[in-house]
């Protein structure tokens, strides 16, 4: 599907990188009369969002926002990946598809799905801005992306306001599905909370108990979620805080925050960073000896940083979403590292296996309810059935839309055990997911109403 920059022209605040439309027709096309409309694709159903003109064609159109700019970039690029593929083996029926979603035979309920692609730079104001753009004018009946968990809350309160359905991508921080939930939210990936349940029992086995860690963390939702979470399930074994470094998303320098680091007399140097902040506080912790001193965990996996960090997660303990050579338990994940590398020409990241199944679920979602109607979409979600992802079964709690699913625990192998360049981690464990998450109400989540 070919892509190309679409410029809105005269709307206020919206960046020159705001949007970019993705195959053709997207703009205008034929639409029924609202009356028309009602009578043939509602039935009974009021209009509500963009229902029923965003499906009153032959088409329907999603807006997807990922950071393709700043320190995000790389893996909002590769969740864009996951976005695309997904799109295209529902257009085309794909077999690992009707796999998750078996009642999909070409588009969803028959409606070919288009797309845009905005660049939200992990900002939420621009991800927000882009998105309504693309519910009021290509009348959006499902709005997807994410990355940072600033731009999935704030993309939260816009699918609520506009009661069109948000399926969230990467979003690490507990708010997501917690304090911040809505009833048109949903949440498929792992999260600080289930992050530290699976990861501190390993981290205490392999490093024993009253350890001194230190923390570097990014100063939003996400780092000050994962860091809590991580220091109270390793407070339960003695582990202590000793220090805990707070840094803006997309600092270029962490030698202050280091020195406090090196200085503080801690065993485990624990970085809650993500993106290429993880990256660059990664090398500089190398750089400055903080890591001869003390040993590295990465609790909330960064798609990439193994590559780009050069070698220095080799031994490194971390919580992620997926690792492709799970394949061999799983599969649909064998069937989805094929189909991907394929195409795209690398091993698929956890970022583009979180998107692709994020969509997928949609899909069947719509296709169970057997309408785009809102309310019957999240109702089928609701229902808390088992349903297929390339981790095995998982479902969706109706209280705070969180899907149950498992954390994967790795570690970072060492050089001369790499089978092949893309071989950077040993699975250590795969921690089920129903043990991992908080009671449903315990971070606050009250969804909102249907209409």
């Amino acid at each position: 599907m070919s892509t190309k920059d679409f410029r809105p022209g005269s709307a206020p605040n919206v960046s020159r990188r705001t949007l970019l439309q993705a195959g053709a027709g997207l703009i205008g096309g034929t639409v029924l009369p609202a009356s028309i409309a009602s009578r043939a694709f509602a039935e009974d159903h009021p209009a509500i969002g963009t229902y029923p003109a965003g499906t009153s064609g032959s088409s329907a159109f999603i807006g997807i926002s990922v950071p393709r700019t700043g320190t995000y970039a790389v893996q909002g690029e590769d969740e864009l990946k996951g976005y695309q593929l997904a799109i295209e083996h529902i257009n085309s029926g794909h077999e690992l598809i009707k796999k998750i979603s078996p009642k999909t035979s070409k588009g969803v309920l028959g409606k070919e799905l288009k797309f845009g692609v905005a660049d939200s730079a992990a900002k939420p104001n621009e991800a927000v801005q882009a998105q309504q753009r693309f519910i009021s004018e290509n009348k959006a009946v499902m709005i997807t992306g994410g990355t940072s968990s600033a731009v999935a809350v704030a993309l939260n309160k816009l699918a609520q306001r506009e009661k069109v359905i948000f399926v969230c991508g990467i979003s690490g921080s507990n708010d997501t599905t917690g304090k911040d939930c809505v009833r048109y939210g949903f949440r498929q990936n792992f999260f600080g909370q289930t992050a530290a349940a699976a990861i501190a029992p390993v981290l205490i086995k392999q490093f024993g108990k009253n350890k001194k860690a230190a923390y570097l963390t990014p100063d939003y939702t996400y780092g000050h979620t994962v860091t809590k979470s991580m220091q109270d399930y390793l407070a339960q074994a003695g582990w202590t805080t000793v220090t805990n470094q707070v840094s803006p998303l997309g600092a270029p320098d962490y030698s202050s925050y280091l020195l406090n680091v090196a200085n503080s007399g801690a065993d485990v140097l624990i970085n809650v960073n993500w993106g290429h902040d993880a990256v660059l506080s990664t090398q500089q912790a190398k750089q400055f000896g903080v890591l001869d001193k003390m040993k590295l965990v990465v609790p909330y996996q960064v798609p990439f940083i193994a590559r780009e960090t050069g070698g220095l997660m080799q031994g490194v303990y971390a919580a992620t979403d997926y690792w492709w050579t799970i394949e061999d338990k799983y599969p649909l994940a064998k069937m989805f590292n094929e189909a991907f590398e394929k195409k795209y020409g690398y091993k698929p990241e956890w970022g583009a296996e979180n998107a692709y199944v994020s969509f997928a679920h949609w899909a069947r979602m719509v296709e169970e309810a057997g309408s785009f109607y809102p309310p019957d979409v999240i109702k089928a979600y609701e229902k808390g059935e088992t349903l297929p992802s390339l981790v095995g079964d998982v479902h969706y709690r109706p209280e705070d839309h969180q899907c149950v699913r498992p954390v994967v625990i790795v570690r970072g192998k060492m050089e001369k055990e790499m089978k092949n360049k893309e071989d950077y981690y040993e699975v250590v464990e795969i921690v089920p997911g129903d043990g991992l998450m908080q009671k449903p109400d315990a971070f606050g989540c009250h969804l909102g109403d249907y209409t």
